[in-house]
């Protein structure tokens, strides 16, 4: 599947048995005394930590997230967020424009880029052209912080931007293996030939983590919705 062009990605319930947002509500509605029952406007996606905006008011739901969709097609950035990413972008602050698609790998579907999409499979919503602004806000020991606004909105737009950036988010364990190295300079490989596995650190950055490799795939993804423009 995909998601209508201007969407939101869907809030992932969890799966069954595993603690979510979703199942929090009404726990949550139950502490603050609310009268209505609430439900999520806004929220990362399952895998990124950030702000939630709820709501106990359907009415005001569809307005701001129609306010969401308006403003991205005005050319508007409603959302921002931090990222830590292995590697350092070449230019402090720039776009990464590509179209993104769904594709089979094996029994799994993943998102892919399509650098230059045509219009025959963007009319037919095969692909989407998704666009995400981002700005260095800081560099250290070969990794940076980074600002990101996407302008569109796609189901892991950000993560695999980043690895065109070829500065995959830290804790990436779905698409960082889609940059390779030789001789410690990046390359990217076609989605096919970077199979999904743990993220690979060196030895200096795992020290300063503190982490063993054993410890690695337990590192979360660093991407964090930090601020909501509200109308």
């Amino acid at each position: 599947g995909g998601v209508p062009a201007g969407a939101d990605p869907p809030l992932s319930p969890g799966r069954p048995g595993e603690l979510s947002l979703t199942v929090l509500l009404p726990m949550l509605r139950r502490c603050l005394g609310l009268p209505a029952e609430l439900h999520v406007v806004k929220a990362p996606a399952r895998e990124c930590s950030g702000l939630v905006l709820l709501s106990g008011c359907h009415r005001t739901t569809e307005q701001l997230q129609q306010f969401f969709t308006t403003a991205r097609r005005r050319g508007q950035y409603p959302t921002t967020y931090h990222t830590v990413t292995v590697g350092v972008p070449a230019e402090a602050e720039g776009e990464i424009r590509t179209g993104l698609r769904w594709q089979q790998q094996g029994e799994t579907t993943v998102v892919v880029p399509v650098p230059a999409p045509g219009r025959r499979s963007l009319a037919r919503k095969e692909v989407k052209s998704t666009l995400t602004r981002y700005r260095v806000l800081g560099a250290a020991g070969g990794c940076a912080l980074l600002q990101l606004q996407p302008k569109t909105a796609f189901p892991e737009q950000l993560p695999v931007h980043l690895t065109l950036l070829l500065c995959p988010a830290l804790g990436d364990h779905e698409h960082s293996s889609r940059v390779g190295r030789v001789l410690g300079v990046p390359f990217l490989l076609p989605p096919e030939a970077a199979p999904t596995r743990t993220q690979v650190l060196d030895e200096e950055l795992l020290g300063r983590l503190g982490l063993s490799p054993r410890q690695l795939h337990r590192l979360p993804l660093h991407l964090h919705l930090q601020r909501l423009e509200l109308p």
